[in-house]
């Protein structure tokens, strides 16, 4: 009871506070690579440009993009995919580039964070970041499509009932100097994020050591290693199959062969048949062997606008027989059942082969392109800008609050302005359970909201507490000496005025005896005078 009545202060508090704070975009509390909060309506053009490129097909990217609101909050902008069946491209050029030899040496990790919100219900699409490599020519918007090396792809795909949160690193072999992309294994537990219509954080974290963590809205949804974890692997193997070595013309991998002594029973009939005719079963006493399984409708009337010599002879439309709803009409026929002396074809059963080699695999040799890169990290490709290339079924795909940094704790405190607020408002707006239960339940799946409106209303109260202490009040002294009985100056006048005053009243006191028994004499005298004046006119 009181966690709900404290609940309802706090979230009356961030309300209110909601309302009166105009919205405000995040800001950035340390280093960064990129990061665009969409701050207005001139980003594309300015900071993301088109494609006029192709895909390797010859398929244009004729997709539509567009800055607009967040239902959330119509002054929250953000980067929106606006047509469906359509392939879209665009990218943004960044100035400070990602080298992460760079990172590596100084212990620091690589972070990618941004918000996605599908408007519509998530059909089949990608809604995932490329990480542009750097390459021998300058980048440049104009030429970006599917064929543009990228260093990370990170981001949602889904397609049907198939889903998945893309992590790919293009990695050089360091031997050959060829580039192969290299895929984390399957996340889990993120599908609603493609049916719920609100706002996700979706966020990569890649330590200098190659651990590596994503998660959606600050859950963790797959952790690994790039050393152990990606598939094909990093690393490998220091042995490979030899391609020349081939099986052994004698070699036998028959783990079980027919007995050869075995030989077929004399009862043994291979013609039975496996169905034969049940000799006990009766026809049952309501069968109907001339009735039809179709009959014409009884119930047809002939149309009254029907011409015989225009429309030819008019028959009732054919209906089932009413009275062979159970299957009773018509010739019967026994039913069947399994022969028992059925046996099939006779074969010889199965024992080990005394001759049994084993399965077979081709000798090991020595891989002529093994290489050892104990710190991958390091050696991923750096990083020049950010692209969203992509196809999609659905329509108005919304990407906001776009970050790269050298630090989780830079992402956190970016989504702390940004997506922690939206994501609390989309809840409390959403259909369904009063605003308390929905506070409640997301509270609990988010203990950090509780600092965040726990700042909202206590902090106010200790700061006015504070700024209102310093000296006391002066302290009056008759309020002072009616709760503990002390005596002030003023007690000796008023202790005599008091006096004064019984005095007065003993001396009224003792007067009052002789102007009572006066007032008596003078009734009575009246009352003399009255008898005598009636006697009088008597």
């Amino acid at each position: 009871m009181l966690k709900s009545v404290i609940s309802a202060l706090l979230l009356v508090a961030v309300l209110s506070q909601e309302e009166e704070e105009p919205f405000k975009l995040p800001s950035l509390k340390g280093n960064a690579f990129f990061a665009d909060p969409f701050a207005n309506f001139d980003g594309i053009g300015s900071i993301w440009s088109l494609s006029s490129s192709s895909k390797g097909d010859g398929s244009k990217f004729d997709g539509r993009w567009a800055i607009e609101g967040n239902s959330a909050n119509l002054k929250d902008l953000g980067l929106v995919a606006k047509d469906k069946a359509r392939h879209h491209a665009i990218s943004a050029k960044m100035n400070k580039k990602v080298d992460f030899t760079d990172l590596h040496d100084a212990q620091k990790q690589f972070v990618v964070q941004y918000e996605v919100k599908y408007q519509d219900t998530m059909e089949c699409g990608g809604s995932y970041l490329k990480l542009v490599a750097e390459a021998d020519e300058e980048f440049s918007s104009d030429t970006f499509n599917d064929k543009t090396l990228y260093s990370v792809m990170f981001g949602p795909d889904k397609c049907g009932l198939e889903s998945r949160i893309h992590f790919i690193v293009n990695y050089k072999n360091p031997v050959t100097g060829t580039v192969e992309e290299k895929h984390a294994k399957a996340s889990s537990d993120f599908k609603e994020i493609f049916t719920d219509g609100k706002s996700h954080l979706i966020t990569l974290v890649v330590d200098y050591d190659g651990a590596f963590e994503i998660l959606v809205d600050q859950k963790s949804v797959n952790k690994g290693s790039l050393l152990t974890d990606m598939s094909p692997a990093i690393n490998p193997s220091a042995e490979i199959d030899d391609p020349s070595d081939s099986k052994p013309a004698d070699w036998d991998d028959k783990e079980k062969i027919p007995d050869p002594m075995a030989t077929k029973p004399e009862d043994w009939d291979e013609e039975a048949p496996k169905f034969i005719d049940d000799e006990e079963a009766t026809k049952p006493d309501d069968w109907l062997d001339d009735e039809p399984d179709h009959v014409a409708d009884p119930e047809a009337v002939k149309p009254e606008d029907w011409d015989d010599e225009e429309d030819g002879e008019w028959e009732a439309p054919i209906i089932e027989n009413p009275k062979c709803e159970a299957g009773n009409c018509g010739t019967w026929v026994r039913p069947q059942k399994p022969n028992p002396d059925y046996k099939g074809k006779w074969a010889p059963p199965l024992i080990d082969n005394p001759n049994y080699s084993g399965v077979w695999s081709p000798r090991k040799i020595p891989n002529p392109d093994f290489y050892e890169d104990k710190t991958p990290f390091a050696s991923l490709l750096p990083i020049s800008a950010v692209g969203i290339e992509m196809w999609t079924m659905t329509k108005d795909i919304m990407f906001d609050n776009i970050i790269l940094t050298d630090s989780k704790t830079v992402a956190d405190d970016w989504a702390a302005e940004s997506w922690n607020k939206k994501a609390l408002i989309e809840i409390l707006n959403a259909p369904g359970d009063s605003p308390m239960d929905k506070f409640l339940t997301y509270a609990g799946e988010n203990p950090w909201i509780w600092v965040l409106l726990a700042a909202a209303v206590i902090l106010p109260v200790v700061f006015y507490v504070y700024c209102s202490g310093g000296s006391p009040a002066p302290v009056d002294d008759g309020a002072e000496a009616k709760k503990t009985d002390k005596v002030t100056p003023d007690d000796d006048e008023k202790e005599g005025d008091k006096e004064e005053e019984e005095g007065e009243q003993k001396e009224e006191d003792e007067d009052m005896p002789e102007l009572e028994e006066t007032e008596k004499k003078e009734e009575e005298e009246e009352a003399a005078a009255e008898e005598e004046e009636a006697e009088e006119e008597a």
